[in-house]
Order: structure tokens, then sequence, then C-alpha cells
């Protein structure tokens, strides 16, 4: 949550830590249960418990504050949340102090109703489209918002003719249940004794890579790459699997980019990835996170495949730096750093000076080196809004929790918590103020967005260089 309660700096920063942090020991619904315990452990009267109550209640509230946009997917939390509630609030009179608290965890218990009655009929959900599989444009056009597992979508899952059956499912659907959704399509399921071998899903990439994926693994939809798809057959027509014919074909060049100034496009690619950064939640499940490697893989391959307009790709990295959007200034220089790309000789030589030495300082800023030193430097500076370099706080977040032990001798390792918990509120910090850009309402507005929303890319490195070479037959 951005809005977050008032306590004094080293109480709010601990309670924030081990909120932020406590599902690398605990699950939500075990962390609830010891919470319950905790309260329940000394009794429920005289002095100590009700400073039992009152920890509890500091803990609930932040609690429900940072993940009240999640629990609707965990039903057994809600009900120790209601009965940790009803705990608390059965001494109400003594909290006088605590006025405004106790009403303000009356509203988010109200608000995070976890549980429809099962006499009822639960709400009409709104079923999306994978964006991939159905290019339309009002749905690109549309305020991005964060999924949830629990959300419904439409995909197409492929059979080795390149035939397809379009399925409804929700975003964290298994594989056996992807599986048993394509089954009931193909009608296979009216004879299952006939059935000599079981169907497999495989996610095919534009390169002709293939990955068989595990009946057990889950959030198939967030993983699957740019220009891959999922399809459906037995072992033995695995081998025989080929990519579609528009992913191995090299269509006609982008004239869209053409007419389109840098600024637009740079101020447009800014606005869409706060959207997608927004969405993010600070604690949110793995499944989430696969739109960040998409959107950076996306926005890479798109600007080799748009050769030769290297100077106006520089012009649009500089103004996403400028925009403090340093996701889209990355994937503008990485993908002017493709192999395809850089072997130009004679296209880059053709490059003004001024463009020359602006995209060094770029690759000087992209830099590895000394874990990322050069950016480290630049965005601690910046002020927010800033849209960081999401997959360097990913790492960042991995080599803390791989690097060292959860817990030491039986105890929590607070120390890596904390380390953690200050890595997720550097997320809270860039968001921590809205973005403003100055975007004027263009005639060509509406299909500028559209175009950066749905890039057409080619993601087949032997293609982009394919291409490079019909540029340049030889650079040597």
């Amino acid at each position: 949550s951005d809005q977050l309660p008032t306590y004094p700096e080293d109480k709010y920063i601990l309670l924030d830590d081990i909120v932020l942090t406590h599902s690398l020991f605990l699950p939500t619904e075990k962390f609830l249960q010891e919470l319950h315990h905790f309260v329940r452990a000394g009794g429920v009267e005289g002095r100590e418990g009700l400073g039992r109550k009152q920890a509890c209640l500091a803990m609930l509230l932040h609690f429900l504050d940072t993940f009240q946009g999640l629990l609707q997917e965990e039903e057994g939390a809600g009900h120790i949340i209601k009965d940790l509630y009803l705990l608390i609030m059965k001494d109400e009179s003594l909290y006088q102090d605590l006025r405004e608290d106790t009403l303000r965890l009356h509203q988010l218990v109200e608000t995070v109703e976890l549980k429809i009655p099962e006499d009822s009929q639960p709400p009409s959900k709104q079923v999306k489209p994978l964006f991939r599989h159905f290019r339309r444009i009002d749905s690109c056009l549309q305020t991005r918002v964060a999924f949830r597992g629990s959300d419904e979508i439409f995909c197409r899952v492929y059979m080795p003719d390149h035939s397809y059956v379009t399925i409804r499912s929700r975003l964290s659907a298994s594989v056996q249940d992807i599986l048993g959704s394509v089954t009931e399509k193909l009608q296979y399921s009216e004879e299952p004794a006939e059935r000599e071998e079981s169907l497999i899903l495989v996610a095919v990439a534009s390169s002709g890579e293939k990955v068989l994926l595990q009946p057990t693994e889950d959030c198939v939809f967030t993983t699957l790459g740019i220009n891959s798809h999922l399809f459906a057959c037995t072992r033995d027509s695995y081998e025989a699997l080929v990519p579609l014919p528009e992913e191995i074909q090299v269509s006609p060049g982008d004239t869209e980019i053409h007419r389109v100034e840098p600024e637009d496009v740079a101020n447009h690619l800014t606005a869409f990835h706060w959207e997608l950064f927004r969405c993010v939640h600070e604690v949110g499940t793995e499944g989430g996170r696969g739109w960040v490697g998409a959107w950076r893989r996306k926005r890479s391959r798109w600007f080799p495949s748009s050769l030769p307009l290297t100077s106006k790709f520089i012009k649009i990295a500089a103004i996403c730096k400028q925009n403090q959007d340093l996701l889209s200034f990355y994937a503008v220089v990485m993908g002017l750093d493709n192999a395809a790309v850089s072997r130009l000789r004679l296209t880059w030589e053709k490059l003004p000076g001024k463009f020359k030495n602006l995209f060094r300082k770029f690759e000087n800023l992209t830099d590895p080196c000394r874990n990322h030193k050069s950016y480290r430097e630049v965005i601690s500076k910046m002020k927010p809004p800033v849209i960081p370099f999401v997959p360097l706080i990913l790492k960042d977040l991995t080599f803390l929790h791989e690097g060292s032990k959860t817990l030491v001798d039986g105890l929590v390792n607070v120390e890596k918590l904390h380390s953690v918990a200050e890595k997720v509120r550097t997320i809270r910090r860039y968001r921590s103020r809205p973005l403003c850009l100055d975007m004027e309402a263009s005639p060509h507005h509406l299909q500028t967005k559209a175009y950066v929303r749905q890039f057409q890319v080619i993601d087949n490195q032997n293609l982009l260089f394919e291409l490079s070479y019909k540029l340049e037959a030889n650079s040597q």
C-alpha cells in the first residue's frame, strides 16, 4: 500500500520488515496462526493481554495494508484474520488511545471479504484475452491492472498441424489443468479408454526451441516468451513441432516508426511501463514476475527489428533516461548492442559524431562491471517517480535470498530479512509519487499509443542476422 500507518521510525521499520519478508520463513496462513497464538498465549485479560492485543493490532493493520490486494487468493488466511479481528475487538472499549486504528481495522476487514458464501453465486468475472494471441486495439489502449491468479483468460493452444483450440483458463492454471481443458475441447474425454497416449504441453519459440512443461508447473501463461506459443501433442509428435509460419518469416519493414516522433515513442513507452510497474505488488507471487523479462525482451528485440533508424533510437533512449524510465532506456541500448546491429560498421560510421558520443555514454551507464556501479550511482540520485531496471532488482533479491540463510541456529536471520525488505522498499519509494508526462493530445495520439503497446518484433536471432546481412553483406 502507498498509504502506510505512522509509527516511530525504528518500530515501523521492524514491523515492515516482518510483514514484507515473513513468507521467507512462514507461509502467510501459518504466520497468521502464529500471530493468533501470540495473542492468546498469555491470556486475553489484564495488562499483558492488552499489550499483546495492541501489538497484534499494529501488526494486523500493517499486514492488511500491505496484502489487501492479494488476500482474496488466501481462503484459509481469511478465516484467521476474522478470528483475530473478533479477538481484538472484544475489548474495543479498552483502546481509547487507538480509536482511529480500531476503526481502520474494521474498515480493512470489511474491504478484505475473502470468502463468498457457498450458497451464493460468485460475481461474474470479466474474462481477458491473452494479449499476444488476440491483438485488439481497444484492449491495448486500456489502462493495465494487476492480474490475480484466479483471473480467467482466453488462450490459444496449438496442435502439431497448427490448428488450435481456444480455452478459458485461470491465469495460475497448472499444465495439468490446461491439458484438461484442451482435452475437453478436442472431445478426447468422450472415450478415454481408446486413447493410447495422453497429451503433453510444449512451449515452442520462434527459433524452434521447445520446452516440455511438467504437469505440476503452474502460472504457465506468465512465463511464455515473446512469439512463443503453447502446443498440445503426443510424445510421438514432439520432435515434429515447428513454429507458426508467421514466426519464422521476415515480415515487411516497420513503416510506423518513420512517422512517429522520438518524443512520442519515448513518452508512450514510459507511460506504459509505469502502468505495468504500478501493477507489480511488493509481495506478489513469482507468477506475477513474467512481465518484467517479457517486456524488456520485447523492447530490446523491437529496436534491431527496425533497422537502420539508429539515430532515432538513440534519441528515444535519451528521452527515456530524461523521463527516469530506466527500463525502457536499458531496452533501447541493449537492442542497439545486439550483435546483428553492432556488426553494421558502415551504418555506425554514417552516424553523426554527437550521436556516437551519446551512445558511448549510454553503453557506459549500462555496463554491468563492478555490479552495475554506474547505473546504481545514477539511480541513487533520482527522485520519484522512477522506473528502475527491474531485472537488476530481481537479481539483487535473488542474491540476498540465496546468499545467506533464513534461519541461523533455529532463529530467524533478522539481518537478511531487513536487507530484503530494504530492497523491496526501494520499489515503494520509486512509486511514491505519480508520473506526470507532458503528452499533448495530437491527432495521432491514440495511434502512437496503440503502436507502442503492441510492437511486432522478431526474436529469432538468425532472422535478425539475415536482415543485417541484407543491409551490409560484409562488415569486415
